[in-house]
């Protein structure tokens, strides 16, 4: 013979309520306030960053060269004749040629050239592998100045001046070795696992790199590449002391021409501007989706 309990509860009457519970906030969890102020910070920061891409845009609406100084006029006389000026009676397409020769040619040889050598410190220890990293550490240390005259005279050596591939070069060896420290972090974040498997299979060292390794580093490979782009689609020292002739300026170079000793054309320069960046986004677009990955996975190990 078994008893049963029932189990009573409280009639629910406007006397004897039902009683909620409290809402537990997860860890992590922001509050009301919280959110609102983090959204409306990241506004204003947002806003900060895009102010001075909207204000060049707009400068270079305006029809005249000093239209800067008086900007609140621009609104009322706004035209596209800028654009039309630099696209149709300036070289801005050999510019642009000669920034997509020079800036992709560095951007695939300093990718290549850092991968395998990040790869290489990251998974074999030769002797003075440590040491060799360092080495190219330092080299970012000297400045643009000191480098300028050795390195036109090697060119000039080489019969390299006014050449792509000379400012190609030059351009490596600056993207390289931060480009090497990049990946090497990356390649430390990779599974020793992978390589053993590939020798297992019967894989060269090239084949399990480039077959096995390089598909995983695609982040690392994305940062390294938009690094490489941006470095020497901007560069104008090494450009404007290398390249001689007029048609073989890159866009950085040829943007100065608006500027004289006794002129400046800032309206043309803004509208120029404008379209210089175009290419960048665009690069922009393209790697974006393994930009934040690439950054933050080398940090672990090092």
């Amino acid at each position: 013979m078994s008893t049963t309990t029932a189990e009573t509860s409280a009639p629910v009457s406007k006397d004897n309520p039902v009683k909620t519970p409290p809402r537990v906030r997860r860890r992590g969890e922001n509050s009301l306030a919280g959110s609102l102020a983090s959204h409306g910070i990241l506004t204003v920061a947002s806003l900060i960053a895009l102010f001075p891409i909207g204000w060049l845009v707009y400068l270079s609406l305006g029809p005249d060269k000093d239209d800067y100084l008086h900007p609140g006029g621009i609104w009322d006389k706004m035209t596209f004749d800028n654009y039309t000026f630099v696209l149709e009676h300036t070289e801005f397409f050999d510019w642009l040629k000669s920034s997509l020769i020079v800036t992709l040619g560095t951007t695939f040889i300093g990718v290549l050239i850092a991968a395998t050598t990040g790869y290489a410190v990251s998974r074999m220890r030769f002797p003075g592998y440590k040491k060799f990293m360092w080495v190219l550490l330092v080299t970012q240390m000297f400045p643009v100045a000191v480098l300028m005259v050795p390195m036109y005279q090697i060119l000039s050596d080489l019969k390299l001046v006014d050449n792509y591939l000379g400012l190609v070069l030059v351009y490596c060896t600056t993207v390289i070795p931060y480009s090497a420290w990049l990946l090497k972090g990356y390649f430390d974040t990779i599974p020793f696992e992978i390589d053993e498997a590939g020798r297992v299979d019967g894989l060269t060292p090239f084949g399990t790199f480039f077959r096995l390794v390089l598909p995983l580093a695609k982040p690392g490979l994305a940062v390294a590449a938009f690094y490489n782009f941006l470095t020497a689609f901007s560069e104008v020292a090494f450009a404007s002391t290398f390249m001689l002739s007029d048609d073989k300026y890159t866009l950085a170079v040829g943007l100065q021409s608006f500027v004289s000793e006794h002129d400046a054309q800032r309206n043309l320069m803004a509208a120029t501007a404008v379209l210089i960046a175009i290419p960048a986004a665009a690069f922009f677009y393209l790697v974006q989706k393994n930009l934040v990955t690439g950054l933050t996975a080398g940090g672990t190990k090092g």
